[in-house]
């Protein structure tokens, strides 16, 4: 296993861009799945419905990913600087292929303007992912993060049930939005807010804590904004002026 991190080591860009690649087929291949009807129609939907099905993909696999690195080796959480496994390592360059691919998919695809949200989110992730890829520091507080995945299975479910215009009141609506908002709690509330206590806790100690620390923040000042508009959305819903400019991130 040190034999085959060491090599992955030595060429980490070219992982990175294999793994792009990788999800940039996954899409094409998306694209001969049919979509629902109701959102074949439009060009607009039926680009978010393939971004969403590759994003689903990558919170399947790395959100259960992340969860097992941790599992396999607890002593991560607790020190997110310096340790990590061939796995965990892995993980980070899989999830960095994939952030990078979805970013220029969502800028070549014309879609950058109402998805500037997810623009912001990836550059800063990708930012993130990269350093630790190349300087193999932080790679555990990179898995750690990632447990957020697990809320966004069901946070894409949400988004893909809302563009084929299932109702809110029906079972499955239901079911997910009860899953998203625990698991938005838990794993995306829960590690963010650690990662930024653990920075917070042991900034003299850390390299480039500042530059890290303000990057949890504005994170983690989009992901209240979004569980506020979450809730108000699924659980206190009032109607409101249909928008007709195209927004990625819905309500």
């Amino acid at each position: 296993m040190d034999t085959w991190l060491n090599e992955v080591q030595k060429y980490p860009a070219l992982y990175v861009l294999c793994c792009s690649v990788t999800f940039r087929i996954l899409h094409r291949f998306l694209q001969t799945v049919p979509c629902p009807a109701i959102v074949d129609t439009d060009p607009w939907k039926t680009w978010k419905w393939r971004n969403l099905s590759v994003s689903l993909v990558h919170s399947l696999l790395t959100g259960i990913w992340a969860v097992a690195c941790v599992i396999q080796h607890p002593v991560m959480v607790h020190e997110i600087h310096s340790t990590y496994t061939p796995s965990s390592y892995m993980l980070i360059i899989v999830s960095s292929g994939y952030f990078i691919q979805d970013a220029a998919d969502i800028i070549f695809s014309g879609y950058a303007k109402a998805s500037w949200e997810f623009l912001l989110h990836h550059f800063m992730v990708i930012w993130c992912f990269l350093y630790a890829v190349f300087t193999h520091q932080y790679v555990a507080g990179a898995v750690v993060a990632l447990f957020v995945e697990v809320n966004s299975v069901f946070l894409h479910t949400r988004l893909m049930l809302k563009l084929a215009k299932v109702a809110q009141n029906s079972f499955l609506y239901t079911v997910n939005k009860l899953l998203n908002v625990m698991t938005y709690m838990s794993f995306r509330l829960g590690a963010q807010f650690y990662l930024t206590w653990y920075l917070i806790h042991h900034y003299s100690s850390l390299d480039h804590a500042l530059y890290f620390l303000v990057t949890m923040m504005l994170m983690n000042i989009m992901i209240l904004i979004y569980f506020y508009r979450l809730l108000r959305t699924d659980f206190f819903n009032k109607k409101r002026p249909h928008k007709s400019v195209p927004k990625f991130a819905e309500d």
